[in-house]
């Protein structure tokens, strides 16, 4: 088995690692799945951080799409990006930023669940002289935040930012625990319950002389798994792009889809106690334990020799600020490869954002074998 990669040798560890082949197949693999229900998807440009990446998801590079900061919003408006969607709930605080934003030519949408941020919204559209649009979130699966389905509350949400100065867009749900089953029986299920919280939402706002134009939807999960969309307009989902370990464990993709590792160099050993050691510790991997109650727990990531192929039951048991530790997964009592000093491995995140945020730029190898290495710029903040 090759365990060198050339192109990699120039890099200092730890480094963030992008295969565009696998990245490519992924985007192309949702979008055909969606566009085959006859419905819209919304790409989630939070995990990427990258104009080079979101140039690849968006269709025609100006949307639609989603974020999660405001410092998104700015970049992706600022490459040209016209439709997007600030998909966490908004604060009184933000909607200057939200108003420059729009100002600019983009048609940035929030979101809130209360009566308290529409009358923030609808007060602050009044006195600048924009009707700032908003989405109302509905919690379909207990998950996180949002209104329940069928509450009253809801009616009143949407008509104080219709009747108001703002704009009343629609609603958005998020199928969050779909990430807590595995298979795609119990995320089509899953899928099926977020589209009726959505449309039934929607047709209760219409039955009360309210418009909602826009029925959102969407997790990476469900996407991949829903087979009906009558009534919804937009289909969201973001880490699809680069997949990880949480994801290939409830069974939305697999080891070999994951376009995302983190490329790291053996730095010693505590061979008494099976353990390699590593320069990439939490500060590149994070310390998300996402597999931690999945079937398979991969430790704090699964570790792959050089060119990306995985080293059967090894994974990273511990991190330290600087400092990995590699050992074989508890049970298994093989003895480790030989990894001497300087041994390169690239590690497989449990949750792609995570490990990405560390990082100002992707390493990209290219679809072409051979080809050189690229760089592509990734940002963060808020």
């Amino acid at each position: 088995m090759t365990t060198a990669d050339p192109r990699l040798d120039a890099l200092q560890t730890p480094a963030l690692i992008l295969d565009e082949y696998r990245m490519t197949r992924n985007i192309r693999r949702l979008a055909s799945h969606i566009a085959s229900k006859g419905s819209s998807l919304r790409p989630h440009l939070k995990t990427v951080k990258s104009t080079d990446i979101a140039r690849r998801l968006l269709t025609d590079g100006t949307g639609p799409a989603t974020v999660s900061t405001l410092t998104e919003a700015e970049v992706f408006a600022e490459m040209g990006v016209k439709d997007i969607i600030y998909a966490v709930g908004i604060t009184p605080q933000k909607l200057e930023r939200v108003a420059a934003i729009r100002a600019k030519g983009c048609d940035l949408t929030v979101l809130l669940d209360s009566a308290e941020q529409a009358q923030a919204v609808a007060g602050f559209s009044q006195r600048s002289g924009q009707a700032i649009p908003a989405l109302i979130e509905l919690d379909c699966d207990g998950h996180r935040s949002g209104v329940a389905p069928g509450d009253p509350v809801l009616i009143g949400i949407g008509r104080i930012l219709h009747e108001g100065a703002a704009e009343l867009r629609g609603v958005l749900t998020h199928a969050g625990e779909s990430y807590e089953v595995a298979g795609e029986d119990a995320h089509a299920w899953l899928a099926e319950l977020e589209r009726q919280a959505a449309v039934g939402s929607a047709n209760m706002l219409r039955d009360a002389g309210l418009p909602c134009p826009v029925v959102s939807i969407g997790s990476t999960p469900t996407a991949h798994a829903v087979e009906d969309l009558d009534g919804v307009t937009e289909v969201r989902a973001g880490v699809y792009a680069f997949f990880d370990l949480v994801q290939a464990g409830i069974g939305v993709c697999g080891i070999d889809d994951i376009a995302l590792s983190v490329l790291t160099t053996v730095i010693g050993h505590q061979r008494d106690k099976g353990w390699v050691i590593t320069d990439a510790g939490w500060m590149a991997m994070s310390r998300d334990r996402g597999t931690a109650g999945q079937a398979v727990d991969q430790g704090y990531g699964a570790v792959c020799d050089e060119v990306g192929q995985p080293i059967e039951d090894l994974i990273v048991i511990k991190t330290n600020q600087e400092h990995g530790i590699i050992a074989r997964r508890p049970g298994n009592d093989a003895p480790l490869p030989d990894l001497p000093v300087g041994s390169r491995l690239r590690i497989l995140p449990n949750h792609a954002c995570a490990p990405a945020a560390q990082f100002q730029a992707y390493n990209v190898l290219p679809p072409v074998p051979g080809a050189p290495l690229r760089t592509w710029p990734r940002f963060g903040g808020w």
